[in-house]
C-alpha cells in the first residue's frame, strides 16, 4: 500500500512524465515535449475511471503523431503500473485510468499521516500578495452588499493563506475627498442637536441616519459649544477627524461581527498634500513619458456631470489596455480620484507586493482596466493585478423581498443580517455561489436545519462525524495508531476516500482561480458522500461505521471518518465558518 501520496493528481502526472521520458529515451517520440498544458485531472463521467489525462490530445500534433497512436502507446504503459488497475483510451485520444484499491487506502493513510497539513501544498516561494477588501467609505454602516466583499475577500485570503502565500489583509480608508467632507457636515448638525438645538429636518445632499447622534454627542461632550460659532473652516478638520474615526470604529465593529479582519488600514489622506505619493506617482509617470496634456472625446451615450470638455493631464492609459486615456487634474488644479488610485498602488508595489487584489462592488466593474493600465505601467508588467467582482445580493423573507432596516432607513446593514442568522450562515451562503453571479440570500432558509440548507448540511456532516468518534471511542476505546485500512473495501468507503483524495486538488484550483467559492462547493460534495453513506448503514448494518462485534473493521471505518472531519474542519476554517462537534 502506497502510503506516501498526498496529491494523487500531482503524483500521477509525475508518473506521466516519467512515461514520456520512458517513451522518448525508447525512441517512441522524437523528444521530450513541453507538458504545460497536460493535466491529469477526474473524467466528467465518473464511470470512466479515477483519473484522465488529455496528454496524447495536446502533445499529438508537436511529436508529429495521432493523438490515438500516442494515447494508446501511453495507456500501455500505464497499465504495467502496479497501482493502475486498468487504463483505455477514449474518443480522439483521451486516456482514462482506474486505480486500485490498494493505491486509494494509501492516499487515505497519507492524508491522516499530513493531519492538519493535508491539503497545503509542498512549500514553495511564497507570493507577496496584497489583498484589499471592504474598504468601504466611512460615512456609515456597512450595508449587505459590503458583506459579500467582505465575507469573499477574508475567504480568499485565507485560502491563499492555506495555499502557501504571504498575505496581507488591507482595507483603504476613503478619508478624503468632497464625501468626507459631506459627512463632517451631517455629524456638527448632530452636534447641535446634541447642544439642544432644533435642527428639523436633515437637509438634502447630507446623511440623514441615526448613526450619527452619538457622534455629534461625543463632539458636545469633548468640545461644549466652542464648535458652534466657529466658522467652518475652523471646526471641519475637527469635526471631519473625530467623525471618520467614529464610523471607522463602527465599521471595525461590524467586520469583527463578521470574523472579518485586516492587518493594514491604508489612509487615503496620507496620499496627498504638496510633494506627496500623489505628485511623486505623477512625476514617475511622466519621466517614462506617460503623460502628456490632451482632450477627452465625449463618452458615448449620455454625458456624466463631471465631464469636461477641456485640455486636461491625462494618463497614457490605452498603451496599456484601457479603453481610454485617464485624467490625473481636476479643472481646478486637484488631483482626481484616479492620481490618487495610481498612487495608492504604486504604494503596494513600492512595498514589496507582487500581486495586488481588488475585490470590488459589481458597479466598479469600470474600473478592471485602468487598475490593470496602472499596475502595467508602474511595475513594468512585473507585477499582477488581479481584480475581483462581487455581484449584488437579494435579501428575502420566506421568498418576500427585505428592504428597509432597523439601524439605517433606506438599506439593510450588515449587521442586521448577522444579528438574525449568526455569522457562520453568512458567511458561508455568500461564499455558496460564485462572486460574479447575484446572489438571493433567503433569512428563513438559511435557518432552516434541513439538507435544503447548505451550511447546516456541511456543519452537520462535521458534527456527525465528531458523534461517530465519541461512540467509537466508547465502544472500542482509544482509535489504533496504525489500522488496518485494507479492510475498507466497500464502493461507499472508497468513493469517501476519493473525495478525500481530491482535497489538494480542490484547493490548488480554487487558490489558482481566486474562487473560494469552490471550497464551499466541495465541502458540500463531501458532506453529501457522508451522509450517503451513513444512510446506507441504516438500511444495512453491515455498513455501519461502528461495528459491535468487529473491532478491526470499526477501526479502519473510525479512520476513514476521522479524514472526513479532517477536510470539512479545514476547509470551513478557510471559510471562516466554525466546525460544530454538535449541533444544537
Amino acid at each position: 500500500m502506497n502510503s506516501n501520496v498526498s496529491n494523487v493528481f500531482a503524483d500521477f502526472a509525475a508518473r506521466l512524465r516519467a512515461i514520456l521520458v520512458s517513451l522518448s529515451a525508447e525512441g517512441a517520440i522524437a523528444r521530450l515535449p513541453d507538458l504545460a498544458r497536460v493535466v491529469v485531472e477526474p473524467p466528467r463521467d465518473a464511470s470512466h475511471g479515477d483519473l484522465a489525462t488529455n496528454a496524447a490530445m495536446v502533445l499529438a500534433k508537436e511529436l508529429g503523431l495521432r493523438p490515438r497512436d500516442l494515447a494508446e502507446a501511453i495507456a500501455k504503459k500505464l497499465e504495467a503500473d502496479p497501482d493502475v488497475e486498468a487504463a483505455s483510451v477514449a474518443g480522439p485520444g483521451f486516456v482514462n485510468m482506474r486505480l486500485s484499491g490498494d493505491y486509494w487506502r494509501g492516499a487515505l493513510a497519507a492524508a491522516l499521516a499530513a493531519g492538519k497539513d493535508f491539503g497545503k501544498p509542498v512549500a514553495a516561494e511564497r507570493t507577496p500578495i496584497n489583498v484589499e477588501y471592504v474598504s468601504a467609505n466611512p460615512t456609515g454602516p456597512m450595508h449587505v452588499g459590503h458583506c459579500r466583499g467582505a465575507v469573499f475577500g477574508d475567504a480568499l485570503a485565507n485560502l491563499l493563506v492555506f495555499a502557501g502565500e504571504d498575505v496581507t489583509r488591507e482595507y483603504y480608508i476613503n478619508d478624503a475627498g468632497a464625501q468626507v467632507d459631506v459627512l463632517a457636515r451631517s455629524a456638527h448638525l448632530r452636534y447641535r442637536e446634541a447642544l439642544g438645538e432644533d435642527i428639523g429636518a436633515i437637509p438634502d445632499g447630507l446623511y440623514p441616519g441615526d448613526y450619527l447622534k452619538p457622534v455629534g454627542q461625543a463632539l458636545a461632550a469633548l468640545h461644549g459649544a466652542e464648535l458652534r460659532d466657529k466658522p467652518e473652516a475652523q471646526w471641519l478638520p475637527v469635526v471631519k477627524a473625530a467623525t471618520i474615526a467614529a464610523m471607522m470604529e463602527m465599521i471595525r465593529q461590524d467586520l469583527a461581527s463578521l470574523g472579518v479582519r485586516h492587518d493594514v488600514f491604508f489612509s487615503e489622506s496620507t496620499l496627498h498634500g504638496p510633494g506627496g505619493p500623489i505628485v511623486e506617482a505623477v512625476e514617475a509617470l511622466k519621466s517614462q513619458a506617460l503623460i502628456y496634456e490632451g482632450r477627452l472625446s465625449p463618452p458615448k451615450g449620455q454625458l456624466p456631470e463631471d465631464w469636461e470638455d477641456r485640455e486636461q493631464t491625462l494618463f497614457r492609459a490605452t498603451a496599456f489596455g484601457d479603453d481610454v486615456d485617464r485624467p490625473l487634474m481636476k479643472s481646478d488644479g486637484s488631483y482626481t480620484y484616479f492620481a490618487a488610485d495610481v498612487a495608492y498602488f504604486r504604494s503596494k508595489y513600492e512595498r514589496g507586493f507582487k500581486e495586488m487584489v481588488f475585490v470590488l462592488g459589481a458597479d466598479h466593474g469600470g474600473y478592471v482596466k485602468r487598475l490593470e493600465a496602472v499596475g502595467r505601467a508602474l511595475s513594468g508588467g512585473s507585477a499582477k493585478v488581479t481584480v475581483e467582482l462581487c455581484q449584488l445580493v437579494r435579501l428575502f423573507r420566506g421568498g418576500e423581498p427585505v428592504r428597509m432596516s432597523k439601524r439605517a432607513g433606506d438599506f439593510v446593514t450588515l449587521r442586521d443580517v448577522v444579528d438574525e442568522v449568526g455569522r457562520d450562515a453568512v458567511r458561508f451562503m455568500m461564499l455558496f455561489r460564485s462572486n460574479d453571479a447575484v446572489l438571493d440570500f433567503d433569512f428563513v432558509k438559511v435557518a432552516e436545519q434541513s439538507r435544503d440548507n447548505p451550511v447546516f448540511y456541511v456543519q452537520y456532516a462535521h458534527a456527525r462525524c465528531q458523534s461517530i468518534l465519541r461512540n467509537g471511542l466508547e465502544m472500542h476505546g482509544s482509535p489504533k495508531s496504525e489500522p488496518d485500512l485494507s479492510l475498507l473495501q466497500d464502493p461507499g468507503e472508497l468513493d469517501l476516500i476519493r473525495r478525500i483524495a481530491a482535497w489538494p486538488r480542490a484547493v490548488e484550483q480554487a487558490a489558482a482561480a481566486r474562487q473560494p467559492h469552490r471550497i464551499a462547493f466541495f465541502l458540500h460534495d463531501l458532506a453529501s458522500d457522508l451522509h450517503s453513506h451513513w444512510n446506507r448503514g441504516k438500511d444495512s448494518p453491515d455498513l455501519r461505521f461502528i461495528m459491535e462485534n468487529n473491532e478491526l473493521l470499526s477501526q479502519a471505518r473510525l479512520r476513514l471518518v476521522d479524514a472526513v472531519a479532517l477536510v470539512l474542519a479545514a476547509g470551513l476554517a478557510i471559510l471562516g465558518v466554525s466546525a460544530p462537534d454538535e449541533m444544537r
